[in-house]
Formats: structure tokens, sequence, C-alpha cells
């Protein structure tokens, strides 16, 4: 009786410790199926990057490649004697599609034609559109640089328009243009100014 009462007794035991590992395997099925997941996703779209110029202050355009806008020079740039100063307003503002704000590098010029040589300018931002003799504002490019010379660091800041439905407001240079007392009779060329304008973000 002894033995059969351990043996069902064992029986027992293996029943509760199978029964316990069939529970046991099926809990670990329940609580694998316990998972979540979360999905986010991103929509990128480029913006708009459009800088233009203008020689009045008022009708602004692309000039994207050389030579670019003529610059209005006052006086007769084609008849310079020694000494003479002629003088060129010009504009440039970011356009109406542009998203992002700019900082534009005002490159030296490039010389073409037979000689710029002896010439020197200086380059002004202004608050208004303009340039003369009596015109001010602050040097981006000091005055007596050499036509011919390089340039490096001159920079400015422009602003995207507020929405950007409307175009940025504009910054005013003035350009001025000095004959040297070494000027050569009959030399004559040109010099073409590159403003080149880089995004800001």
């Amino acid at each position: 009786m002894k033995d059969e009462t351990r043996t069902q007794g064992r029986g027992k035991v293996r029943a509760l410790l199978a029964g316990g590992l069939v529970l046991g395997v099926g809990a670990t099925v329940v609580l694998a199926a316990w998972n979540d997941s979360e999905f986010g996703t991103g929509t990128f779209t480029a913006g708009a990057f459009n800088m233009q110029g203008s020689t009045d202050g008022t009708a602004f355009t692309d000039h994207a490649s050389a030579p670019g806008a003529t610059l209005p020079f006052s006086l007769s740039p084609d008849n310079l004697a020694p000494g003479d100063t002629v003088y060129a307003p010009f504009a440039v503002r970011l356009a109406a599609n542009t998203s992002t704000g700019a900082t534009v590098t005002v490159n030296g010029a490039t010389a073409g034609g037979t000689s710029i040589a002896n010439l020197s300018y200086q380059l002004l931002q202004t608050t208004s559109f303009g340039c003369d003799g009596s015109t001010t504002g602050t040097d981006l490019v000091a005055a007596g640089t050499a036509l011919d010379g390089t340039l490096s660091g001159v920079t400015f800041n422009l602003d995207a328009g507020s929405p950007t439905t409307d175009p940025g407001d504009p910054v005013f240079l003035c350009f001025k243009v000095t004959a040297g007392a070494n000027l050569v009779q009959g030399q004559s060329g040109t010099a073409t100014w590159e403003l080149s304008a880089a995004s800001t973000s």
C-alpha cells in the first residue's frame, strides 16, 4: 500500500509538474503577444532661393551671369581724366519666392578690355538708393582699392521676405570709381563685380 501511495503521489507530482510546465509555456506565449509599435513620418520639401538686382532701386530682376546689369555711372565714365570720380548706385534683394536669408560676398572686379590700370574704387552700403559725391554709408570696400585688386571677406546680409510671398528688404550699394594721377590716355576697359549670395540655413 505504501508503495502504491508513493507511486500515486509521484504520479500526481509529475502530473502537477507537467501541468506547471504547460502553464509556463502558455504564459510565455501570452507575454510575447504584449508588444506595440510607434511610427513617425517626416515630409521634406526644398525651399527656394533667388537674389535679384536693380539699377534704379525700383525694378528688380535677375542678372545671373556676366556681364550682368550695366551700372548707371554718373558723369562720363568714357571720358575720364586724372582725379575724376564717377558714381553708380545698385541694389540687391531676395526675391519673393525665397524662403531663407542670405550672406552676400562681394568678389573683386574682373577686368575686361585693354586695361583698367590706375583706377581705384570704393563700395558703400547706404541707407537709401542713390550714389553721388555726397553719398555716405558703411564701407564695404575702402576708398583707394585698386579696381583690379582682389577682395577677401567682404560680406553683407539679406533677409527673406515675411511672409515669403513678399520680397526681402533691399540693400543699397554705391560704387565710386576714381581715376588715378597716372591714368593712361586712350585706355579702355570694363570691370565686372560679382555679388555671390549663399543661403544662411
